[in-house]
């Protein structure tokens, strides 16, 4: 394969063309620091003979471990360079999880944003032999002789070394080793290919008329697939990428930032949508005026969906719901976008019929890391609300056994590092067995039905193996059954059954008065299993520790259907049963948030 189908390959074109255009762009305080296509390019250098001076080998593999910044970037780009392997790990990982991808992946240098971050890697370091150089963007004082500021990495190319390197460079080169959790719990390295990332660009360019002009705001993690492929694509068309170094930042830097391009998980959908309707349900007026806005943003969007101008009538009453609404709407995300794309977890309809209406569509898009991780899109001018679009050119859907998604393409992993038997097991002769179960329509567009594994998809596009964390709780003899929860959900939560002997033994120990049925109605009983869950998954990272715990006190058995004859729960059987419980556990806690809100704002 020709170094054509190279990341940095195509980078390089950019810069000789646009040079001058601005590349990166990150808000530092009141201000914007932002760099041109040149001056990235150069900084790639640098990061590229930083790492030659490392000794970093060809196939050597290089942790990310920061925040959303250029730097990321620079680095990311600089060890394709010099064709190093990029590891990403999420800002949220813990030590333990640190601890187990440099070791499996065999990290010798790693790039960490901060001191929290650079705390957590060194407190594992001594056990990791291979890890050589910890290099840090924001220097800290007193930090440890080991770590090196990052501007310090940066070193100006000597002779040819760096070009040396990279004349080697083939499409077929790894890109990156991105860790993604699996059932078992242990997070597996997913191979992925320049060729893949350079293919989706490529097949995106059929659909979207991308140009130079366009920019873009990366907000999700840079460790996530959805983002590090997108950021390719921006930077690989010329367009500027603004860096979103917090999260929660993002409504405001969407705002300051006017991006013509992002890609998003639900979640930021959701909290636009709920904003909007909070904000119009003051008075009957305001749901009035809100519910007729919308009704003509709809009708506008039928027209043209049906290839037809809307009639002027129809084009009068846009024109008034945009100045009293849907305009707001649109300068609430930064303005108009050309491309509004959404993935990682399922946009529920009445988010995507609002933004249509809005006049902002969302084109919903399904993959997994292990495609690169796009397998299926809509477009602006081929798109299908309710699915989430046909599938990448070049590519190829199959529905298999219990309707689960099959896929081949060019973009499919190369496997999963040093786990050939799990590789194996996922893709057989060429195709990728997704784990999700769908149909395609007879117009070729895809609509994910259901999900054969137990990963939980949080509304923020986290993914969340519940098996190991529910393990953990059951280590606990207290507990009997526990299931976490949180699928389409802002957080997880968990429903737990106790086990009758430990609860009559508990309840006699601490002297509580009553029977047994009033230990399992109790708020003693609650507030001991929360605590003892907050303990036991306390070294987890956030998103997957429950926000809260609710006390089931129906057995579990298989003639009530909550267990299979193998005595397993049936989990979507157990959150079926129990949906009131579940939802009035939710509206809870989004009550005691919005109240902290409250107090916050008027302290």
């Amino acid at each position: 394969m020709s170094q054509t189908q190279h990341v940095v390959t195509r980078l390089r074109e950019v810069i000789a063309r646009h040079g001058s255009r601005p590349a990166t762009r990150i808000r530092e305080g009141d201000r914007w620091v932002t760099q041109s296509y040149d001056e990235f390019g150069a900084r790639v250098l640098a990061v590229a003979q930083g790492l030659l001076d490392l000794d970093v080998e060809v196939g050597g593999r290089v942790g990310l471990f920061l925040g959303n910044r250029p730097e990321w970037s620079e680095v990311d780009f600089g060890a394709a360079t010099v064709r190093a392997v990029p590891v990403p790990l999420y800002a949220t990982s813990t030590p333990e999880q640190i601890e187990h991808i440099a070791r499996d992946s065999g990290l010798t240098v790693m790039v960490v944003g901060n001191q929290s971050e650079c705390e957590r890697v060194l407190s594992v370091a001594d056990r990791l032999p291979d890890l050589r150089h910890i290099v840090i963007v924001k220097p800290y004082a007193d930090m440890p002789d080991r770590v090196m500021p990052y501007r310090d990495l940066l070193r100006a190319p000597e002779g040819d070394a760096v070009e040396e390197r990279f004349s080697g460079a083939l499409g077929d080169d790894l890109a990156s080793i991105i860790y993604t959790s699996g059932t078992t719990g242990e997070p597996k390295g997913v191979m992925l290919q320049h060729s893949a990332f350079v293919t989706q660009s490529d097949a995106l360019d059929q659909f979207f008329d991308i140009t130079p002009e366009d920019h873009s705001l990366s907000f999700l993690p840079l460790s996530h697939a959805l983002e590090r492929a997108w950021t390719f694509v921006v930077l690989m068309h010329g367009c500027m990428n603004t860096y979103v170094e917090n999260a929660r930042t993002v409504a405001e830097q969407m705002v300051l930032a006017q991006p013509t391009m992002m890609v998003s998980v639900p979640k930021l959908f959701e909290t636009v949508y709920a904003t909007a309707h909070q904000r119009a349900s003051d008075s009957p007026v305001k749901r009035q005026i809100f519910a007729w806005a919308l009704k003509v943003g709809r009708h506008n969007q039928y027209a043209y969906r049906s290839g037809r101008q809307p009639g002027a009538a129809l084009r009068a009453q846009l024109a008034l719901a945009d100045k009293l609404v849907l305009g707001n709407v649109r300068a609430a995300i930064g303005g108009p976008k050309k491309v509004l794309a959404c993935g990682g977890a399922p946009l529920r309809a009445e988010i995507e019929e609002f933004f249509s209406a809005v006049g902002v569509p969302i084109m919903q898009g399904y993959g997994l890391t292990e495609a690169s991780p796009l397998i299926t899109f809509n477009a602006p001018d081929d798109f299908k609300q309710g699915t989430v679009g046909k599938v990448l050119p070049g590519g190829e859907l199959r529905i298999g056994d219990l309707g689960e998604i099959l896929y081949k393409g060019p973009n499919v992993m190369k496997g999963y590092w040093q786990h050939e038997e799990a590789t194996a097991e996922t893709v057989i002769d060429g195709w990728l067995h997704t784990g999700d179960v769908g149909y395609v329509d007879t117009d070729g567009f895809l609509t994910i039905t259901d999900r054969l594994k137990d990963i939980i998809v949080t509304l923020g596009g986290k993914n969340v193996a519940p098996q190991p964390i529910e393990g953990l709780i059951l280590s606990d003899p207290l507990f009997e059954h526990a299931v976490l929860l949180g699928d389409n959900r802002p957080f997880v939560t968990l429903l737990v059954k106790p086990s009758l002997p430990h609860v009559e033994a508990l309840a006699k120990a601490r002297a509580w008065p009553g029977e047994l049925h009033d230990w399992l109605a109790s708020g003693e009983l609650r507030e001991e299993l929360k605590k003892r869950v907050d303990e036991l998954t306390a070294k987890l990272p956030s998103q997957e520790r429950p926000k809260d715990t609710e006390v089931l006190q129906e057995e579990f058995t298989m003639d009530n259907g909550l267990l299979t004859p193998t005595l397993k729960v049936r989990r979507r059987e157990v959150e079926a049963r129990f949906k009131a419980l579940v939802d009035d556990m939710y509206a809870r806690l989004e009550r005691l948030k919005e109240q902290g809100r409250g107090g916050a704002g008027g302290a």
